[in-house]
């Protein structure tokens, strides 16, 4: 929503064109300088931050609506997406007058303020999904009811609204299962990169160290990635060999069940 009229609209029709009590939230995760990132957003008159979202369109699958939100947001499509969770149990998501308090301190930016019943002002449940994206591709979209943004590494992140530090720890958690049975560096990495590098994603990720020759040799055994006829030049005496990911081999091993162990 970029104008005033945009939001006018949704707020006294968006019922008409989408799921009321029904939403998406996206917990965005990006790898820079070593450091898993997440986008966050603050929505105008709020102290807290939050994750990205939106709702649901009436004739929307819920893998549409998500990827819609995310393109909103970001710009990017085809983005690797995953859900892992539905939330609604909190104490402040089954709290409609602080639902309500929380959304006429954004609305008041238009003039609105939302009355009991209102389809925003009551509880909603909020399907949760991860994504991951390349952090230099991401050009965030400027919302008219948004003041900021930011990426915030997930060992920072301080208090969210609603139950949005659940959310981010529970797609952490996702993430960290799913690192083993799907190629999610090949979403988080360049194209071409170095072993350190991987091996520094795969290990900020799980938030342990992981033995470096081991680690080299499951990815080569199993023909996870492949050595390119290419070197990074770093600095003196230092030029590694360059990889990329072989998604096709990748996919055989998770057919056959070669599951990475490190």
């Amino acid at each position: 929503m970029n104008t005033r009229q945009d939001v006018l609209d949704f707020v006294h029709h968006g019922a008409e064109r989408f799921l009321p009590h029904l939403s998406i939230d996206c917990a965005i995760f990006g790898y820079h300088d070593h450091e898993l990132k997440t986008l966050l957003i603050r929505h105008h008159g709020q102290e807290n931050w939050s994750l990205p979202g939106g709702y649901i369109g009436r004739h929307e699958t819920l893998t549409d609506a998500a990827h819609r939100i995310l393109a909103e947001k970001t710009q990017l499509t085809g983005l690797f997406l995953q859900q892992f969770y539905t939330f609604g149990d909190s104490a402040t998501r089954m709290n409609d007058i602080k639902t309500e308090q929380t959304h006429n301190t954004t609305y008041s930016k238009v003039g609105v303020s939302l009355s009991p019943g209102h389809w925003l002002s009551e509880r909603t449940l909020s399907i949760g999904y991860y994504a991951l994206v390349d952090y230099l591709q991401v050009v965030v979209t400027p919302e008219f009811l948004v003041d900021e943004y930011c990426w915030l590494n997930v060992a920072d992140i301080p208090e969210l609204v609603y139950d949005h530090n659940e959310i981010i720890q529970k797609a952490l958690l996702t993430l960290r299962a799913h690192i083993f049975q799907q190629p999610i560096g090949y979403n988080l990495l360049r194209d071409k990169f170095t072993l350190p590098e991987i091996h520094s994603l795969y290990e900020t990720i799980l938030c342990r160290q992981i033995d470096r020759r081991n680690f080299r040799k499951k990815l080569l055994t199993l023909g996870l990635i492949r050595q390119l006829d290419e070197q990074k030049k770093i600095g003196p005496h230092r030029s590694p060999f360059l990889y990329e990911f072989d998604l096709e081999n990748y996919s055989r091993a998770l057919e056959d069940g070669s599951i990475l162990t490190f």
